[in-house]
């Protein structure tokens, strides 16, 4: 309706003199909520699965109930991308809550494991959106130029969760039970969806175009296959095994044939036009390489507190506050940067830097390093990831129409998404290599070289011996995935270097404002 245009532009024109009108404010409110969700989750759930495995049993299908979250969300975040472009970013967006919310409600009933893995796989579907909604519709509601002074809360949301998730998810499943775990998602989705549903408003689209369901199907069997083989590689099937191989046989057959048929699409579930601008190619190999070496050093840094420096598994993720602090204060301080100057080629080569930095430095830990020392560390790698984390996605979405707003945030969070899964397959069986082979080196029980997975707690009972064997070898393994991890970052730093400084649309200063008019969403008022 007229009344929405003129919200988009009162909104704009708002976000010139520097502060959002109060609606926009609540929208971003609800927007950083759902977040919330999306990134909360899986930490809560990790808590909780010992507590979940003894009630439903179903122990040898306990990787199913992440992995069928992580399917569906990587698998359907490219098509909520384009749906929302296509019909409208809000009715998307509130339609990913609902199934999140539905996902979340039927996960807690479940009776038994498989039913707990299908109904994981619905709450995958819904945050598949989350996430995209919420980059596309602050898109959508702030100008790239002044969406850095928001950055700091996206970076305060995810150190939230990152630290707050297992907190909360040990809280809920000792106090009220497992099912709270998931039922906890409800009062939150609802305070977002009532906040969106009455206070969002965008132009509403109409399009004459339909789906690209071919071109969605290849593009989920082909991002199915990825997941499944970084997933099962080396831990489910050896490399070389032929279910391995036919997984990746499969995926790039299922991604030629996607980009062949993109190329034909009258809507493309990824328009292919988006790769031409360089700093999009070159911010989604950032953001790829970016969550390789971030969701890999989240993975073993715990595992290092636990098993080498003897913290419990409460305090070791305390102990990430200073990477995730020092990522929050960075972020901010570069998007008030960011929107000041204009400018923002300095900071991926600067955060490629630090990361590739402090990598290499937690690469030099070993049973001696003290807490203080690896707390160092992880500033430094934490500066490097506040300097990409969210810059990556405001260059991206800069360099696209508006048109292609919604496709352009979920091309990147799924690039990012994939980097991640990379990361955790590679620096994990690196990692598991290298402890096995130095506990083989120093003459441990077969017993014992099983897992590189032992707890504070069950390190203790070990022989004085074996302890110290496998103290070295955790120290070793970190090591030698930590040194994976920065020569990965090397390549993220390298390509930084090609970005074009583009200026950034919409105003930095009260005059600019009418330089967002074209930045307004191409859509039909209804």
């Amino acid at each position: 309706m007229a009344t929405d245009q003129a919200a988009m532009d009162k909104g704009q024109a708002a976000s010139a003199e520097g502060k959002p009108p109060r609606s926009v404010r609540v929208v971003l409110l609800a927007l950083m909520i759902a977040m919330l969700l999306a990134m909360l989750d899986n930490m809560i759930i990790g808590t909780a699965m010992p507590t979940i495995v003894g009630e439903l049993g179903g122990m040898e299908h306990l990787s199913w109930v992440v992995t069928a979250y992580t399917l569906a969300t990587a698998a359907s975040t490219p098509i909520w991308g384009k749906i929302g472009d296509m019909y409208g970013r809000k009715g998307s967006f509130l339609t990913s809550i609902v199934i999140f919310l539905i996902g979340s409600a039927l996960s807690g009933m479940a009776q038994d494991m498989g039913q707990l893995i299908g109904f994981r796989a619905v709450q995958g579907l819904g945050a598949g959106g989350l996430m995209v909604g919420v980059m596309a519709i602050i898109g959508d509601l702030i100008p790239p130029r002044e969406r850095g002074k928001y950055q700091g809360m996206m970076a305060g949301v995810m150190a939230l969760a990152m630290i707050g998730g297992p907190l909360v998810g040990g809280s809920i499943t000792d106090h009220w039970g497992w099912r709270w775990s998931f039922y906890i998602n409800l009062p939150l989705g609802a305070v977002a969806l009532a906040m969106v549903g009455a206070v969002l408003h965008l132009p509403r689209k109409k399009t004459q175009g339909r789906i690209d369901y071919l071109g969605a199907a290849l593009l989920t069997v082909g991002i199915t296959s990825i997941v499944l083989v970084t997933t099962w590689g080396g831990t489910e099937y050896a490399w070389s095994s032929p279910v391995i191989m036919e997984l990746i046989g499969l995926g790039v057959a299922a991604l030629v044939g996607f980009l062949f048929v993109e190329t034909r699409a009258a809507e493309p579930v990824v328009p292919l036009h988006i790769f031409r601008s360089r700093n999009f190619t070159l911010m989604s190999v950032v953001g790829f390489l970016t969550g390789f070496a971030m969701f890999g050093a989240v993975l073993f840094l715990p595992l290092f507190q636990q098993s080498v420096q003897g913290a419990s598994a409460t305090n070791s993720g305390l102990l990430l506050l200073p990477m995730l602090l020092s990522m929050m204060a960075v972020s901010l301080i570069a998007g008030r940067a960011t929107t000041q100057t204009g400018k923002y080629k300095i900071f991926p080569i600067t955060g490629g830097a630090l990361m590739v930095v402090g990598l290499f430095l937690l690469a030099q830990m070993d049973t001696e390093t003290s807490r203080l020392t690896s707390g160092l560390y992880m500033a430094v790698l934490g500066a490097g990831m506040g300097f990409l984390m969210q810059i990556t996605m405001l260059v991206a979405q800069n360099s696209v129409e508006m048109k292609d707003m919604g496709v352009a945030s979920s091309t990147t969070t799924l690039f990012r998404t994939l980097g991640s899964s990379f990361g955790v397959s590679v620096m994990g069986a690196i990692f598991n290599h290298r402890v096995q082979d130095t506990m083989a080196e120093r003459g441990a029980d077969a017993a014992t070289r099983q897992s590189a997975q032992l707890d504070a707690a069950s390190l203790a009972k070990l022989p004085e011996a074996v302890r110290d064997a496998y103290q070295h070898a955790v120290a070793s393994g970190t090591h030698a995935a930590f040194l994976i991890g920065a020569l990965i970052g090397i390549l993220g730093f390298a390509a930084a270097f090609f970005v074009k400084e583009v200026p950034l649309r919409g105003a930095g200063r009260p005059e600019d404002a009418a330089d967002t008019s074209a930045d307004k969403a191409v859509a039909e008022p209804v």
